[in-house]
C-alpha cells in the first residue's frame, strides 16, 4: 500500500527513551530492566497514521510481582488516543495477567483483563496491534483478543486524526499492578527483564515536517486491500475472538456495573 514501511531493526525503528544502561543488545534481542533506580523504555523515531505494530515479548520469568511491562501506540497532547497492552507482572506460579485499554480523545477507562492460554515468560510470542479507519484490533500471536470498531455513526468519536509513536516500558507499580496492589515488588529478586525481539511497523509513516492534513489524506487512501486495512474480521478471527473472551476474560469494563451503572455507549453494539 502506498505510503506503507516495513523494518524489523530495533534501531531503524525505535530508540531508548530513558536510562540507557538499563539497555542490553544481543545481536538481534534487546532486553530492557528495571531494578531499585529505574525502569526503562523505548519509542518509534517515526508516528503512524494506521498500520499493524508487532513486538516479540519474552515477559519477566520468576516472581514479576508489582512489574508492568507496557505495549502501547499513542499521540501526544491532553487529548490523546492510545492503544495499551500492559502485562501484569505476579508472583511465581500465577498466570500473568494482559490488561488492555483505549483511550480516545484523552479518555481512558476501558479496561478489559484477559490471562493467556501460555505462559508468556517461557518464549517469545507475538504482540500487535492493528489500526485502521474501521477498527482497533488487539491481537496475541495473530488469535485477536479485542476489537475497538469504528462506531462513528453512533456519534462514538474513534481515532482516526492523530498520527501515534509506538513505545514499550517497564516500570514499578506495585501500587495496583498485582492483586490490587496488595503484592508488592520483591526487590531481591531484580533486575526484572523483559527481552525482545522481531520488531516489525507496518505503517504509513507521518513526516513531522508534512501537514496533518496531508498526511491524514495519504495515510486514509490506502484502501481497502493488504492487511494493515484489514476492515473486520475473519470468519475464523471473530471464532477466535469468542473462544479468548469465554475462556481467558477475566475482567470487562464493559459489565462491570459498579463503574458504569449505564453501559457505555460503544458496548451496546456487542452481540457477545
Amino acid at each position: 500500500i502506498l505510503g506503507f514501511t516495513s523494518s524489523s531493526r530495533f534501531d531503524e525503528l525505535y530508540q531508548p527513551s530513558w536510562a540507557m544502561d538499563h539497555f542490553t543488545y544481543e545481536g538481534e534481542l534487546i532486553k530492557m530492566k528495571l531494578d531499585n533506580y529505574s525502569g526503562a523504555g523505548f519509542g518509534s523515531k517515526s508516528k503512524y497514521l494506521f498500520g499493524k505494530v508487532t513486538l516479540q515479548i519474552k515477559l519477566v520469568e520468576g516472581d514479576s510481582a508489582g512489574t508492568v511491562t507496557a505495549f502501547y501506540m499513542s499521540s501526544e497532547g491532553a487529548y490523546h488516543n492510545e492503544f495499551d497492552f500492559e502485562f501484569l507482572g505476579n508472583t511465581t506460579g500465577e498466570p500473568y495477567n494482559v490488561q488492555t485499554n483505549v483511550y480516545v480523545n484523552g479518555v481512558g477507562n476501558r479496561e478489559q483483563r484477559l490471562n493467556l492460554w501460555f505462559d508468556p515468560t517461557k518464549d517469545f510470542h507475538s504482540y500487535s496491534i492493528l489500526w485502521n479507519q474501521r477498527q482497533v484490533v488487539f491481537l496475541v500471536d495473530e488469535t485477536p483478543v479485542r476489537v475497538h470498531s469504528n462506531l462513528e455513526h453512533k456519534g462514538i468519536p474513534y481515532p482516526k486524526d492523530q498520527p501515534m509513536g509506538v513505545y514499550s516500558s517497564i516500570w514499578n507499580a506495585d501500587d495496583w499492578a498485582t492483586q490490587g496492589g496488595r503484592v508488592k515488588t520483591d526487590w531481591s529478586h531484580a533486575p526484572f527483564i523483559t527481552e525482545y525481539k522481531g520488531f516489525e511497523i507496518n505503517g504509513c509513516k507521518c513526516p513531522d515536517a508534512v501537514a496533518a492534513v496531508d498526511n491524514m489524506k495519504r495515510c486514509s487512501s490506502g484502501g481497502g486491500g493488504g492487511e494493515p486495512m484489514m476492515s473486520e474480521l475473519s470468519v475464523h478471527q471473530s471464532h477466535q475472538l469468542l473462544w479468548v473472551r469465554a475462556n481467558h476474560m477475566i475482567y470487562d469494563y464493559c459489565t462491570d456495573t459498579a463503574r458504569f451503572p449505564a453501559t457505555p455507549v460503544e458496548c451496546q453494539h456487542h452481540h457477545h
